[in-house]
Parts: structure tokens; C-alpha cells; sequence
């Protein structure tokens, strides 16, 4: 599950990044929203699967 949760947090994080950088932003408005709503989505899923079990 924390392997799981790393995952999605670090692809929210490299995303965002690489989209400011080819858009070229001088805040890093997209490294931000992406990195907060992946912490969401990696919640979500952890305590949908805890749930589950």
C-alpha cells in the first residue's frame, strides 16, 4: 500500500513538473495542483482498499 501511494505521489509530481517546465511557468502552478490531487487520489484508493479487506 505505501509503495502504491509512492507511486501515484511521484507520477503526480513528475508530471506536474515536466508540464511547467514545457509550458514554461515561472511558478510551478501545475508541479503544485498535480502533487495535492495525487496525495488525494493515493488516500482515496488506500482507504478504499483498506475498506475492502
Amino acid at each position: 500500500m505505501g509503495t502504491q501511494m509512492l507511486i501515484i505521489i511521484g507520477l503526480g509530481v513528475f508530471g506536474g513538473y515536466h508540464l511547467d517546465k514545457y509550458l514554461e511557468f515561472e511558478i510551478p502552478i501545475f508541479t503544485l495542483v498535480l502533487s495535492l490531487l495525487s496525495v488525494a487520489v493515493a488516500i482515496y484508493i488506500s482507504i478504499k482498499d483498506f475498506l475492502k479487506k
